[in-house]
């Protein structure tokens, strides 16, 4: 129930309260009986300032619930219950003891008397486990100025150390005997001046092997210790009364008796016991076997020095240092450093430390040295040859083997290339911030005024300069001043006073947009001060030493403006700045271009707006118009569904015209060759005559359903979308009727695509045309593009593409329609208004040019159709040369040919149709039979079908030209056009052909010489 701001203290009372004053203050005292702390009664106000000032635990129980403020002694007592008591209902927040307190509340509060209890037992869970506890309580009521009863004060005092030492001291006499018995050190008794033992205990048994030594002298008990010098010591204190002590003390004791002694290391003393009259009665021995810590001393001596050998050629910088801080020992990697001598007794490291650094190092290092915890710091240090370098400290404690605090030990590492790194890291960073932010800002302003000051902004951000302006190249009518537009880093009042610059010979180059200034000095510069007037800066201007002016040119080649940039101190700017500030002049350029452009559409806009208001106001002479364009807009749209109509048709015949044109050239091909062997009967040269009429006809109209199904390839060319659909827009709003509006939005650095310009304008046309459908002609179309980068996708090759978009706002699709749309022949409107081949011939066209179609719908939200377009590798505009005649050859004499087709009856009537010339015929099903055919016989020609399977007609020609160069090759095909794969230069023979177009493409191609076959391939 903590309000924010705890660390703040309300009412004066709480200032002085410790922590404690702050919780209460930040306590929401309203949500309890107490109200809020502003209302409080002063006997409340004047009881918790006091408690809170008492060292003493006190607690107060407010009012009938007994809700609890107590002082920071109490919080303490209270364990972790505390700060949830802090406003709790005594019942609730000390549930345990709850009868107790209930009491307690009903005693003093209820009748106003008081209570106390002497070590009173209670069990209370401070720290979630239960836990007996002693306590000294007094509870006395707290009365308002009428003498009525407001709370209880309760001081209480925690006796349970008390209690508990008490009850030890009772067990004391027992815990003494058994202390002697169970010390870890070793002790025992010896009376008399032969030092008979009368007393040993266990540990003393286990360090001289468990003999039987009670009763017996030393000499006896332990005979290995004769001559060791401690049956002296012990006449000697025996004698004088005077104690003696020994420290690690060298000793050979026996394990066991008559075993090999073993050598101990003793800590001992030998204390003298008198009697009650004073007289000496013995000799008390107690010691600690510190043989371990003997051994482990040892072990740390050799250790520490295999540590100095080790560290000594070790690569990194090492150091130990003594429990004051002082340098003990420094590696020779440290030693190099600092240039110190192998004596470190006058060497005080700190005294090269950066004088910046002092403060921040002296932190963790103080901490670390006086907590005996590792720490780690980093500052720089004067290197020996006076280079500041920075270093990373990592310091741990070092321990005797007592557990003694003796100082640290460390390493240094030099990181000072590392920080550099991250500091131009962080600093190029923080220019890509600036760059990205300042491009995206000035992207999407159409501003001027905001563009250049954007602009002005980011340049002395990443330059670093005092202060930076932009001026627009418009010169007064002498040719001599500049505009200031936008200044940054200084208050624009600074050149208030001063008028505009002069076109000087510093200035000059700049507006010419010659190229980039840079001066070091600007002062020094050969073109500075040249102006006459002030020589130089006028007197009071911004000092400027480093000067740097980038030129604004738009991509007209116009120079906009300059861009100036000035600091008080030389050589601050550098290559590195001109390159950004190229960048950034750039983006500007692009910007303000892009504004004007804006602006110049806005006005354009507002003179059409005038422009229409004045047409409507001669409204009653264009009724006329109205209904002519009404014609216009009938009869386009009529043609547009008798293109929709026809395009359907198309798909749906172009697919059996090639199959087709294979058959009548095999009934072409009989006809003809039967015609020349029947008898003169007319009657049966009249049906022949028929049957080939039939057939010529066929062909003409299997051509006529090629060519209209455009089987043919697509005329690829770079297409600028927004000049292609600007070009349409007069014939596409006509088509679409006045209650469409159409939207565009075209960026202006949009790329070029590589597709056919004239599918791409009906394809536009037929999703326009859905839309309008979908919308029952009333609603708005909005066309869109925009540049996309494809790294990975299922449809897409990786490269850049343009999405060509066309929204609508009509009712939308389902999912089913919408996973239907693309098929062939389905459509959604009613008999006779569509022919369901639109969306597939979009998608064809998209998947022919190398991108896709991609639908996006849903019911009551329109249809968006998407046409994902390559970009273009070249510009817009590319025109071919025109390819020239084919020149006609004489027929030529008896040949060898070679005919190729998979398909037997066109095959066959070929073969036929060449042995009828008189020319000998070898033919092959495959190109991969005729190349074996080839290996073996030598043929004059090859007359090959373009479609089959496993290798294509345009796949044996390129191996025959490898193979075989200069022997002529016919391509035959059932197709309107060149299909997909076909080699330009090849000679082509339309299916289905006569006997007398065979005999012309035979003296085309055989009877011209090399120049002229050169020639014919590449028509």
């Amino acid at each position: 129930m903590l309000n924010d701001g705890v660390g703040s203290i309300g009412p004066a009372f709480l200032r002085e309260g410790g922590e404690m004053g702050r919780l209460i203050a930040a306590f929401a005292w309203e949500r309890t009986s107490l109200g809020a702390i502003e209302r409080w009664p002063q006997g409340i106000i004047s009881t918790v300032a006091m408690i809170l000032r008492s060292p003493v635990p006190i607690v107060t129980l407010w009012g009938e619930d007994g809700v609890m403020i107590y002082n920071d002694a109490y919080s303490v007592f209270a364990g972790a219950r505390h700060p949830a008591l802090l406003g709790s209902k005594v019942r609730e927040g000390w549930i345990e003891v709850a009868d107790f307190n209930d009491n307690v509340v009903r005693t003093v509060f209820g009748r106003g008397e008081t209570l106390s209890y002497a070590d009173q037992e209670l069990t209370l869970y401070r720290n979630g486990r239960p836990e007996q506890v002693w306590m000294n309580l007094d509870y006395s009521p707290v009365l308002d100025e009428d003498g009525h009863p407001l709370g209880v004060i309760a001081i209480v005092v925690e006796t349970t150390d008390k209690v508990a030492a008490e009850r030890w001291l009772r067990g004391e006499a027992e815990r003494l005997r058994m202390m002697v018995e169970q010390t870890p050190g070793f002790s025992a008794l010896l009376e008399g001046p032969d030092h008979v033992f009368t007393m040993a205990n266990q540990a003393y048994l286990r360090l001289v092997g468990n003999r039987d030594i009670i009763g017996k002298p030393v000499i006896e008990a332990l005979p290995e210790v004769v001559g060791q010098g401690f049956l002296e010591l012990l006449d000697r204190v025996y004698e004088s009364g005077s104690a003696i002590s020994g420290m690690t003390a060298p000793v050979w004791l026996e394990s066991a008796a008559g075993a090999a002694p073993e050598l101990h290391y003793l800590d001992y003393i030998y204390q003298p016991v008198r009697d009650r009259s004073g007289a000496l009665a013995g000799i008390y021995v107690q010691g600690t076997d510190v043989t371990e810590q003997v051994i482990a001393r040892k072990a740390l001596e050799e250790s520490e020095a295999r540590f100095r050998l080790v560290a000594e050629s070790a690569p990194v910088m090492l150091w130990m240092g003594d429990q004051d801080g002082r340098c003990i020992y420094l590696n020779r990697a440290q030693r190099e450093f600092w240039g110190t001598p192998d004596d470190l007794s006058d060497f005080d490291w700190s005294t090269t430390v950066h004088p910046e650094d002092r403060e921040a190092l002296a932190g963790p290092f103080e901490e670390g040295m006086r907590t005996r915890t590792r720490f780690t710091a980093e500052a720089r240090y004067r290197r020996a040859d006076g280079a500041w370098r920075t270093l990373l400290t990592d310091a741990r404690p070092r321990f005797s083997v007592e557990g003694e605090f003796v100082g640290m030990i460390g390493v240094n590492v030099d990181v000072s290339e590392q920080r550099q790194a991250e500091a131009v890291q962080h600093k190029e960073r923080r220019r890509l911030e600036i760059l990205n932010s300042s491009g995206a800002a000035i992207a999407a302003e159409l501003d001027p005024e905001k563009i250049v000051q954007t602009v002005t902004d980011a340049g002395v951000a990443l330059t670093g300069a005092q202060f930076g302006a932009f001026f627009y190249n418009v010169i007064d009518e002498a040719g001599e001043r500049y505009r200031l537009y936008s200044l940054s880093g200084v208050d624009r009042s600074h050149f208030d006073s001063f008028p505009m610059p002069r076109n000087t010979p510093l200035f000059h180059p700049t507006f010419e947009g010659k190229g980039i200034i840079r001066a070091g000095d600007v002062l020094k510069h050969p073109e500075y001060g040249l102006n006459s007037g002030f020589l130089g800066m006028p007197h009071g201007h911004l000092p400027v030493r480093s000067y740097l002016a980038v030129p604004v040119v738009s991509r007209t080649g116009e120079v906009i403006g300059g861009l100036l940039f000035g600091h008080p101190e030389p050589d601050r700017f550098f290559e590195e700045h001109e390159k950004l500030l190229v960048g950034i002049a750039g983006q500007a350029a692009v910007a303000i271009d892009n504004a004007r452009l804006f602006q110049t559409v806005e006005q354009e806009n507002r003179q059409r707006a005038k422009a229409e208001e004045q047409l409507r106001a001669l409204n009653e002479t264009l009724e006329a118009r109205v209904a002519a364009e009404i014609a216009v807009r009938q009869q386009t749209e009529a043609a547009l569904l008798q293109a929709q109509k026809m395009e359907a048709i198309g798909q749906l015949t172009g697919g059996i015209a090639h199959d087709f044109n294979n058959l009548l050239m095999a009934v072409m091909g009989s006809l003809e060759l039967l015609g020349k062997r029947i008898p003169a009967d007319p009657q049966l040269r009249r049906l022949i005559d028929n049957a080939m009429e039939g057939a010529r006809r066929g062909g003409a109209l299997t051509s006529r359903m090629l060519a209209f199904a455009r089987r043919q390839e697509l005329q690829i060319a770079p297409v600028d979308i927004a000049r292609l659909f600007d070009g349409m827009a007069e014939l596409l709003q006509r088509s679409l009727g006045p209650m469409i509006a159409i939207e565009t939005d075209f960026p202006a650095a949009l790329p070029t695509v590589q597709t056919d310009p004239n599918q791409l304008e009906t394809a536009l046309l037929n999703i326009a045309v859905n839309a309008r459908d979908a919308m029952h002609e009333q609603g708005t179309i909005r066309v869109s593009a925009s540049e996309e980068i494809i790294s990975e996708d299922p449809e897409l090759a990786p490269g850049r593409y343009v999405r060509l978009s066309v929204s609508d706002t009509g009712e939308g699709m389902d999912a089913e329609t919408l996973r239907r749309a693309r098929e062939p022949f389905f459509t959604t409107k009613g008999v006779g208004k569509g022919t369901g081949l639109g969306l597939s011939m979009v998608h064809g066209l998209a998947q022919q040019s190398g991108g896709r179609l991609a639908l996006h719908s849903e019911p009551g939200r329109g249809t968006t159709a998407e046409i994902w377009l390559p970009v273009a590798v070249c510009p817009a505009g590319v025109e071919t040369a025109p390819v020239a005649p084919v020149a006609e050859a004489a027929p030529p004499m008896s040949l060898s040919v070679l005919v190729v087709d998979d398909d037997a009856l066109v095959r066959m009537n070929t073969v036929a149709m060449l042995e009828d010339l008189g020319h000998r015929v070898v033919e092959a099903q495959s190109g991969m039979e005729a190349l074996a055919l080839l290996a073996g016989d030598r043929v004059d020609l090859v007359v090959t079908d373009h479609a089959m399977p496993q290798m294509s007609g345009a796949q044996l020609a390129e191996q025959l030209r490898r193979d075989y160069p200069g022997l002529p090759i016919i391509l035959s095909t059932g197709y309107a056009e060149l299909p997909d794969g076909g080699d330009p230069g090849l000679p082509r023979l339309s299916k289905p052909f006569t006997e007398a177009q065979l005999v012309a493409i035979l003296a085309s191609v055989v009877g011209e010489g090399p120049s002229a076959r050169a020639s014919q391939r590449s028509a």
